[in-house]
């Protein structure tokens, strides 16, 4: 017997689609490259492109492995130690030894990194305010707590 609730389910075939065709939307705009030069225009800051997404995760999710960062920005875990390499040149962030296995090395961010990132959070909250600036407050509220529903189901068990 399953141990999700008895409820009633809603959906057809027609409303999944509908919803696969929103978050394919969603996610074409997210990671087109003009986004981030944007973002990185809007912050003012001088970051390459291929730089950006590695540092903002680094700071959400960090202290993250090399391996798993690769594998959120689905990229070869070479090319994104490359890149982490980069921003500890740049000071930006930093690699060090996991306190449980000494082989493995995860991103941290510095302060100049998280300098950084508080202009990009900035830049993003001009954006964001633009975008829902015609929704009521109720709406975003719901939003929030519907896409972190969401996020929590689609990541259970990853």
């Amino acid at each position: 017997m399953s141990s999700r609730k008895n409820v009633q389910n809603t959906l057809d075939s027609a409303m999944l689609r509908e919803l696969h065709g929103a978050l394919i939307d969603i996610v074409s705009v997210m990671n087109r490259p003009q986004r981030d030069e944007a973002m990185v225009r809007q912050a003012g800051i001088a970051l390459d492109r291929a730089l950006f997404p590695l540092l903002v995760m680094i700071e959400r999710l960090g202290p993250i492995g090399i391996v798993e960062l690769a594998d959120r920005v689905g990229r070869d875990y070479t090319t994104v130690s490359r890149q982490v390499s980069k921003l500890e040149d740049l000071g930006l962030a930093e690699r060090r030894e996991t306190a449980t296995d000494r082989r493995v090395r995860e991103a941290v961010i510095t302060a100049r990194g998280k300098a950084m990132t508080d202009k990009v959070d900035a830049a993003r909250e001009i954006m964001a305010r633009d975008i829902f600036s015609d929704w009521k407050d109720g709406e975003v509220r719901d939003l929030i707590r519907l896409m972190r529903r969401f996020a929590d189901a689609v990541t259970q068990g990853d």
